[in-house]
């Protein structure tokens, strides 16, 4: 791992990149043939082409997807974000859940792996609501 990453800028930069709801660029900050998993829901997403559809469809699934940031950990060749996604169906109020992002980048800084945990719990009731 190259000593000269700032982890936290990359975090950051990735996390615009989400925020912008556009998978390209998301997958702009991604090396080739990526990983992705949202564990409990998905099994692994792999390759661009695989994950900008799953990308979509987190957006479609997710309505004006949200982030609020808790803590952000940086490791020697990762970070973990503890976060709180948010989301807004058409016609109804503003909802919530917790989750924990594990990614991993390569020595350039691109991101190789993301592995997504989610508050199961908090998902079925931020989708039951009413």
């Amino acid at each position: 791992m190259s000593k000269n990453l700032n982890l936290a800028d990359i975090a950051d930069r990735y996390a615009a990149a989400w925020l912008s709801h556009n998978p390209d660029a998301i997958l702009a900050l991604h090396a080739p043939d990526p990983t992705f998993e949202a564990h409990g829901r998905t099994g692994e997403v792999k390759g661009n082409t695989a994950l900008r559809k799953e990308f979509a469809q987190i957006f479609e699934r997710y309505p004006d997807f949200g982030v609020v940031t808790h803590r952000l950990l940086i490791g020697d060749n990762h970070w973990t974000l503890d976060w709180t996604l948010t989301f807004q169906p058409p016609g109804k109020h503003r909802r919530s859940f917790r989750a924990l992002d594990v990614v991993e980048v390569d020595a350039r800084g691109l991101v190789t792996r993301k592995d997504t945990f989610f508050d199961y719990a908090q998902v079925k009731a931020a989708f039951e609501a009413a």
